[in-house]
């Protein structure tokens, strides 16, 4: 039994706890749906703790305070998103109360780690239950508790992570977020990977950094959460060094806690490193210069984030800036298509139906994508520059692509209009109207109303349990979406399609189009589009294959 540490222990403790959470960084991801659902908690954790552990391998010799405080100082620096902050927080309360000593027991581990929430919670604008606040909390309460019974270092760390295990249990009830999702807290399960893995090392045991592990047994859904959800979409964290030491930082945080939420605020000496979700990055980085000079920032954007994880694509962040540069150097020699003709189309959609539709009509490049494969800015940027075009009409067909769309404006030299339809049968019908003779305001006007007259249907499947709209909804169902509310479930297409066919009866629809899906074969689809010939004898019915995934059919609706 280990009674005590020195320097030497604690290095080595720490450069452990940054392989352990490196080799499970993407297990802690997966969990990740607080505060935010953009999966990158274990990747902060594991960098914040990899910027110490670089460090730490530098030392020789060096005592329990050196190591104490190198550690704390390259997490503050190199601490990324609102854990790798708030994780580098409690590793600089427990320095400070580790300061001047040269071993450490149980009794002063306590401390130290009660040091460390006092400093995070001090930090964090508006601490919530349920996340890794909660988890080291716990633990440390309970270390205080264990050594009163027993002051040896490793029996009090043990009873540490025993207490954090029970804690993380808990919190899947503790936040309504972690609860939705049904897993525990990401920044917790990090929190409690360092405190196991310093305990292995303690009681002697070899770490090594190792690959993530491959199988994860617990995963959130990322697809359950819309990024209208997200009321904050840049996550902002920057380092200022200090114009002075001894400088008060509670105006800042409350000029910030306006603008934004998330808020984690540490602090040095020298410098001070800013955690906040704000929806004006820039805002933040002018004030916080009041009180010195700006060194480092990053700025990531949360939805987009969020849409790459729904639609299983590689996240990308700022630690990818040299490759996204070498792509758009690799991508220079293509340059900007020169304009044969005054207006170009670009359209978003999946399936090669869908696709094939919009090239009868005029698009004169087609990007793959729709509600589970958002394209990014890039990839419609790409687009626009190869329309051989003066002007390029954009038709997202998303609502959640229109705003990536509309990013590529400033970026061409190529003037692009975007036509904000939020589904495909809106931009199939505005399209219908497009006059390459008329002008751009009377195209954009004559599209703009085309939309307004489209009702579009979506019928898929419910992958869950789950009460939507006040509908309970079972696991296998087919559902149908009318317009942006839920229309209603049932085990039987084919009465559910009919409930619909009434309802646009009685809408007095005059034109209904059927696409039917990659799932749906040519005869199914057949019979449903007789569902709304029967039952709608007014109507012009028409059905093609679209061929688009997820969706089992997409049904334009309109009337003049």
């Amino acid at each position: 039994m280990r009674t005590t540490i020195d320097g030497q222990a604690l290095q080595e403790m720490l450069i452990g706890a940054a392989a352990v959470v490196e080799k499970h960084k993407q297990q802690i991801n997966e969990l990740n749906v607080f505060p935010v659902p953009d999966g990158d908690t274990g990747t902060n954790m594991s960098m914040t703790l990899g910027t110490a552990a670089q460090e730490l391998r530098k030392l020789k010799g060096a005592t329990l305070t050196k190591v104490a405080d190198t550690a704390a100082s390259a997490m503050l620096r190199g601490a990324r998103g609102n854990s790798g902050v708030i994780l580098s927080l409690l590793l600089r309360g427990i320095s400070k109360s580790l300061k001047g000593m040269e071993e450490c027991d149980g009794a002063q581990l306590a401390v130290a780690l009660q040091g460390g929430v006092d400093a995070a919670y001090k930090a964090v604008m508006k601490p919530t239950e349920g996340t890794i606040l909660t988890v080291a909390r716990v633990s440390a309460e309970d270390a205080f508790a264990a050594a009163e019974q027993d002051s040896a270092f490793e029996s009090v760390l043990a009873a540490a992570c025993a207490s954090a295990e029970s804690a993380l249990a808990q919190t899947v009830h503790q936040n309504p977020v972690l609860e939705k999702a049904g897993v525990v807290d990401a920044g917790g399960k990090g929190w409690l990977h360092v405190l196991e893995a310093m305990l292995a090392v303690c009681r002697g045991e070899k770490i090594e950094a190792a690959p993530a592990a491959a199988a994860v047994k617990e995963q959130a859904d990322f697809t359950d959460f819309d990024t209208e959800d997200i009321t904050f979409a840049y996550d902002t964290v920057f380092i200022v060094r200090k114009a002075k030491e001894d400088i008060d930082l509670s105006p800042l945080r409350r000029y910030l806690d306006t603008i934004g939420d998330s808020i984690v605020i540490g602090e040095d000496d020298e410098s001070f490193k800013v955690h906040v979700h704000t929806n004006i990055p820039g805002a933040a980085l002018i004030r916080a210069q009041k009180y010195g000079t700006l060194e480092l920032a990053k700025i990531e954007n949360m939805q987009m984030q969020h849409d790459d994880l729904a639609a299983g694509r590689k996240v990308r962040s700022t630690d990818d800036l040299e490759e996204v540069e070498a792509e758009l150097e690799a991508g220079e020699p293509q340059g900007v298509a020169a304009p044969e003709k005054k207006y170009g189309v670009v359209a978003v959609c999946a399936g090669a139906g869908l696709a094939s539709v919009f090239r009868e009509l005029g698009a004169d490049n087609i990007i793959e994508g729709g509600q589970t494969m958002n394209p990014s800015t890039q990839d419609i940027l790409e687009k626009i520059n190869a329309t051989p075009s003066e002007v390029v009409f954009v038709f997202p067909n998303n609502k959640n692509i229109i705003m990536a769309a509309e990013q590529t404006v400033p970026l061409t030299e190529k003037k692009v209009v975007v036509i904000p339809s939020k589904t495909v049968p809106q931009g199939i019908s505005a399209l219908l109207m497009f006059d390459p003779e008329a002008s751009e305001e009377d195209i954009v006007a004559t599209m703009k109303m085309a939309m307004q007259h489209v009702t579009t249907i979506q019928v898929t499947y419910a992958a869950r349990d789950s009460d939507f709209d006040g509908y309970d909804i079972h696991a296998g169902e087919y559902l149908a979406l009318y317009g942006n509310t839920l229309f209603g479930s049932d085990t039987d297409v084919e009465k559910l399609l009919g409930a619909l066919a009434d309802k646009l009866k009685e809408e007095g629809s005059e034109f209904i189009t059927v696409y039917y899906g990659a799932d749906i074969s040519e005869d199914q689809a057949s019979a449903a589009a007789a569902i709304f010939t029967d039952r709608c004898p007014d109507a012009e019915v028409s059905v093609i294959n679209g061929g688009q995934p997820v969706y089992y059919y997409l049904i334009s609706a309109e009337s003049q």
